[in-house]
């Protein structure tokens, strides 16, 4: 068990109001699993930068004295997903745990979490039992985005965010996944790999805000639902098949209308459906535009992130 390295990926994001707190209690939990020997003394913290504009980098860069406590340095803000896959891209160990460095998910769990993985389960999903600590917007967004994605067939773990446990294996499988519009909480699930989920009280925010704005949450749902789902352009079929049938019946009327020579009614009426069908349309168009931005990008085939500089890293993968 000793021999395990495990190293606990954190992205940041202008976060200096809490990340020396993030790092001492990162730091105690890895020296306890260490001295109960669960992981090996090589084990790491590694804090991923990601385009911080406040003095998380140099306070991350402070504590890199301590040859457990690394930093990837990202050029500029590239998103929460991104940072992660960095982490995970560019060290090499056993065991990969990612949490957010604002510790409102609890980081003792990681305890509960490789004991877990010594047991034979290659992931390890941290669940919040309930949200107490969230904020009413949040707390109902969050159950109306899982329940929407359970009805439109796309399986991620309820109130499972990014807080988990990999093994080399499913670290390994990840990384065939090529695709640049990334949704770690659904890749992930569809590894198909051994998985239990741990139930925790979220915690807190120590200090500090939130990074993640309604927009940012909104941004993130959709990207799940384009990147795993097909429905929104099946819906696109669906209400042309129904636009047209009232498009017929309204058809049949007018002609019924000028052969009887009933009065047609006038400007009002011709707007009005004019409009409806128009938005339809738009609509449709903008979901089809959606998926075909998405195309693009997998066709450019840009790089998902720059790395500008690294601290401690030791060996890359």
């Amino acid at each position: 068990m000793k021999n395990n390295k495990l190293v606990i990926i954190t992205p940041c994001y202008n976060e200096e109001e809490i990340i020396e707190y993030s790092i001492e209690q990162l730091l105690l939990v890895l020296n306890i699993m260490i001295d109960d020997e669960l992981i090996s003394h090589n084990s790491k913290i590694c804090f991923v930068n990601d385009g911080s504009s406040d003095k998380t980098k140099k306070i991350v860069e402070k504590y890199c004295k301590n040859s457990k406590i690394a930093l990837i340095d990202l050029s500029r803000n590239y998103g929460q997903q991104c940072a992660i896959l960095a982490g995970v891209n560019s060290v090499d160990a056993d065991i990969y745990v990612t949490i957010d460095a604002d510790l409102q998910d609890d980081p003792m769990l990681i305890i509960d979490m490789v004991k877990k993985y010594l047991e034979g389960y290659d992931i390890v999903y941290g669940c919040r039992k309930k949200r107490d600590t969230d904020s009413f917007f949040k707390k109902n967004t969050a159950l109306l985005f899982y329940k929407f994605m359970n009805l439109i067939g796309i399986n991620i773990r309820q109130n499972h965010s990014e807080f988990r446990l990999m093994n080399r294996l499913a670290v390994e499988k990840l990384k065939e996944y090529k695709e640049k519009t990334i949704f770690l909480r659904g890749i992930v699930q569809n590894l198909g790999l051994k998985s239990c989920n741990l139930y925790y009280d979220g915690l807190e925010r120590f200090a500090g805000k939130t990074k993640y704005s309604g927009f940012k949450l909104l941004e993130l749902a959709w990207s799940a639902i384009t990147s795993f789902s097909l429905l929104p352009l099946r819906l696109i079929t669906v209400i042309g098949l129904f636009t047209s049938f009232i498009s017929l019946i309204v058809m049949v009327y007018a002609i019924v209308s000028y052969i009887k020579h009933y009065s047609i009614p006038g400007w009002t009426s011709i707007i009005m459906a004019v409009a409806f069908f128009s938005g339809i349309i738009i609509m449709s168009l903008g979901i089809i535009g959606e998926y075909l931005s998405k195309v693009l990008i997998e066709v450019k085939n840009r790089p998902l992130y720059q790395i500008k500089q690294t601290v401690n890293l030791g060996e890359r993968v």
